[in-house]
């Protein structure tokens, strides 16, 4: 069987998953809708972003940096004006409106619900520019199903949402202001301004000796004055910390997270702010009766996300999920936002049963088994930069390192994400550090094809400067378009968490980590 997979407006076979049946539908539709639906639209008018900080000219350039100035289209996003920096004349989300675009008095399932939306400043004046990061969904509350919204941007303070309306019944639209255009502004500034908006802290121990232990400031980039420089072997990635007063940089023992750093000042704090983050926009859009039609795309209804635009199976139960992953191997690796799929199951299946490797729980690496099924369920976290707890040093391993040490098999899974903790560094660095995952995905699916390789793309939830929602969507577009291409199947979590009812978070609900692992198990076990 072939995986189905998107590329472009067109459905193309590239793994272990059959095709959806298109039904009522012409192919040509399918890939109209598809066209429409399944991408986010960011804008139609875009303004380049500049180069990030760290990214030189060099007349003999890194293939990483050649790959970023190719990607750096993909992250266009509307500018506001030069001069736009006053706080009331950014956007309000209490100022700002909505109402239907053309309405009709009926409206079934296949048909697209159009909303104008204008764009207001805090004194209530219409807003000449564009540049907003709005997110909208259709949803029905009693069936528990909804939608994400695309968002048209006309670059003069007005917008178009559209809706495919996919179920029967009432449908209610819903729009948030996650960010303004000021905002996303500042977001962008501090972004290729500053080289880094956390710090790490190394701990130096001299084993044996009753010196104490000396705690220093690390990070990806060189620091001011004597430096430690850590040069990993195998990718090549650096590693900087201060030099200790009183140790040598060969007793660095432990890593953990430090503090974030003042990177905006009381003024610019404003834009980011609870009052106008991620708020409720008012709007003039009535209860929609929608009556029966064809079904398009993925969606959630009753709290199952309907998939199609790959075949999917849900698993309610422990043993049907054990049955699935009966003989596997499987070694996760990224941040929290999959060792959240590790901890549901390991909660959902009574048998399966972590042994504890006395490590850090949040930075790993976690173990359950269940020895009856041969089963082995690996989590670690995907190596530094990371916010984490005290940890040390040798347990925090590269993805591209674990996947070179794999050797790979038809009993063997791996899934990975990264994205979270690379939303406080310059694009480079994210760029080069797929680069190099990317190629080890390739050299193990060279040596050992029947590799089944899954990848979690971002999720919602980040708001604040550190980690907003905008800087991880320009990530996950990165993503997605360095992974395109080769044979991996791609859990959206993106979609799954932009539309769900529940609050935004970072760590996601439970009914929502149910249903990514629900489509992490359909890649694995395509047929029942």
């Amino acid at each position: 069987m072939l995986r189905c997979c998107l590329h472009g407006a067109d459905f193309v076979c590239c793994g272990s998953v059959p095709c959806p049946d298109l039904g009522l539908l012409s192919r040509s539709v399918w890939q109209e809708m598809a066209s429409r639906f399944l991408s986010i639209q960011r804008s139609s008018s875009k303004v380049p972003p500049p180069n990030p900080a760290g990214v030189r000219s060099s007349p003999t350039p890194s293939p990483e940096a050649e790959e970023l100035q190719k990607l750096l289209p993909l992250l266009e996003w509307p500018a506001p004006p030069w001069n736009a920096g006053a706080f009331h004349s950014s956007t309000s989300p209490e100022r700002s409106r909505y109402q239907l675009w053309h309405p009709r008095h009926n409206y079934t399932v296949g048909d697209t619900l159009l909303v104008a939306l204008e764009a207001r400043d805090h004194r209530g004046q219409p807003k000449p520019y564009g540049g907003d990061f709005f997110r909208a969904r259709a949803h029905s509350p009693e069936l528990k199903a909804s939608v994400a919204g695309t968002v048209e941007d006309h670059r003069n303070g007005t917008y178009t949402l559209a809706f495919p309306l996919l179920w029967v019944g009432a449908v209610q639209v819903s729009v948030r202001l996650i960010h303004s255009s000021e905002a996303v502004a500042l977001l962008r500034h501090v972004r290729h301004s500053q080289p880094s908006t956390v710090a790490f802290q190394g701990y130096f121990v001299k084993p044996g000796q009753p010196s104490p232990e000396e705690r220093t400031e690390c990070n990806v980039h060189p620091l001011p004055g004597l430096a430690c420089q850590y040069v990993d072997a195998g990718t090549g990635e650096r590693w900087f910390c201060a030099r200790p007063q009183h140790l040598p940089c060969s007793a660095l023992v432990h890593h953990s997270t430090g503090r974030y750093k003042n990177v905006i000042s009381k003024t610019e704090s404003a834009f980011l702010g609870g009052a106008v983050t991620d708020q409720t926009v008012p709007g003039n859009v009535p209860t929609i009766q929608v009556l029966a039609g064809p079904r398009l795309m993925g969606f959630y209804y009753r709290d199952v996300w309907v998939s199609l635009e790959c075949s999917s199976r849900t698993f309610p139960t422990p043993d049907l999920a054990l049955g699935c992953l009966r003989g596997k191997i499987v070694h996760m690796m990224g941040d929290s936002t999959l060792r959240q799929w590790w901890e549901f199951l390991v909660a959902f299946i009574p048998s399966l049963k972590r042994i504890d490797h006395h490590v850090t729980y949040q930075s790993g690496p976690l173990l359950a088994v269940e020895p009856d099924m041969g089963l082995m369920l690996w989590w670690r976290a995907h190596g530094i930069p990371l916010r984490t707890a005290k940890t040390k040093m040798a347990d925090l391993h590269y993805v591209a390192n674990e996947l070179d040490a794999l050797g790979g098999g038809p009993d063997v899974v791996v899934v990975f994400t990264l994205w979270a903790h690379f939303t406080t560094f310059p694009l480079e660095l994210y760029v080069r550090r797929l680069h190099g995952v990317r190629e080890a995905v390739a050299r193990l699916l060279a040596r050992s094809p029947s590799t089944t390789v899954v990848v979690k793309t971002a999720n919602t939830g980040y708001k604040s400067v550190y980690g907003s929602d905008w800087l991880s969507m320009q990530l996950d577009s990165i993503f997605r378009a360095m992974f395109a291409g080769l044979p991996v199947a791609i859990v959206d979590a993106w979609a799954m968490t932009a539309c769900h009812y529940l609050p935004d978070s970072i760590h996601p609900g439970r009914v929502i980590v149910r249903n990514e692992v629900d489509s992490f198990l359909s890649f694995v076990c395509p047929e029942a």
